[in-house]
């Protein structure tokens, strides 16, 4: 069909085909209960709240289960006759409390959480810090000085050591050899750390005796490890000083605050099992 016989009410269908029918917000009303709206927004803060194993879920497959329990919600309230129990206004009086200050924790957030604040935080813990030598060796515990000295022997013999563990070892360890792996100053108990940091590489101690029995111990490598990069230690950074500014923040508004909890003095703890108090 040739363009110039379009008619005005053809050219209105194409540009309403072109077009979304409606814009959606948080307002946009996607049901009505008896009057009563549910909107795009009650839905996104519903899915919000879903437990772990439902966020997951694609948005397809959750948005007509999320409307359906909103509708079911919603018709369940309005049948609702009575006031509401003294249980589910404290209830609401806690949730809405809860939500706020997690308002105020957004807002402060926002301030503290910089990538200038992340950078100090990162330069206060890593910088002009000198990296503490770690250590990796083997060992074989058994019950008395007499069998540690004569497993040092064999050592000393040529007897291999991760064979010697998985045969006489009573530690946890031995079926491994007796390899602990990688560790640092004050991992270990003090007599075993103090051997450990005494031997060359490759050098078996004498028999070391801690609360556990008494240790044969191989020094296998030594390391002193870079410190962590900015990228690496980001989440952790991230959440030391988002606990600093909470603590610090509520320290602040306690302090300017009046606060009694007098009335707390000669309550008994159980009451807090006690639900037939808020009935």
């Amino acid at each position: 069909m040739n363009k110039r016989f379009l008619s005005l009410p053809a050219l209105g269908l194409i540009a309403a085909l072109a077009t979304p029918a409606t814009a959606q917000d948080a307002d946009t009303v996607v049901a009505t209960v008896n009057g009563t709206d549910i909107t795009v927004g009650h839905m996104i803060v519903a899915r919000a709240s879903l437990p772990q194993q439902f966020q997951q879920l694609p948005n397809d497959v959750l948005f007509s289960g999320i409307l359906e329990q909103l509708i079911n919600q919603t018709l369940l309230a309005q049948s609702f006759d009575g006031d509401l129990p003294k249980r589910t206004m404290l209830q609401i009086e806690n949730e809405t409390r809860s939500l706020t200050a997690g308002e105020e924790l957004e807002t402060l957030f926002q301030e503290k959480l910089t990538d200038d604040a992340i950078q100090a935080a990162y330069d206060l813990k890593y910088e002009g810090v000198t990296p503490q030598e770690e250590y990796n060796a083997s060992h074989i515990l058994v019950e008395t000085e007499e069998e540690a000295k004569a497993i040092k022997t064999e050592i000393d013999g040529g007897a291999d050591f991760g064979a010697t563990a998985r045969e006489k070892s009573t530690g946890p360890s031995g079926p491994n050899g007796g390899q602990l792996g990688w560790f640092g100053a004050g991992a270990m108990v003090p007599s075993f750390e103090a051997a450990v940091i005494s031997l060359e590489v490759g050098e078996v101690s004498e028999p070391v005796q801690t609360q556990f029995g008494w240790h044969v111990i191989v020094l296998n490598e030594t390391r002193t490890p870079d410190a962590p990069s900015l990228d690496e230690v980001r989440e952790e950074l991230l959440q030391e000083v988002r606990d600093a500014a909470v603590e610090d923040y509520v320290a602040s508004l306690t302090a300017d605050a009046q606060i009694d909890q007098s009335g707390a003095g000669d309550i008994d703890p159980e009451i807090l099992s006690d639900l037939g108090l808020v009935e």
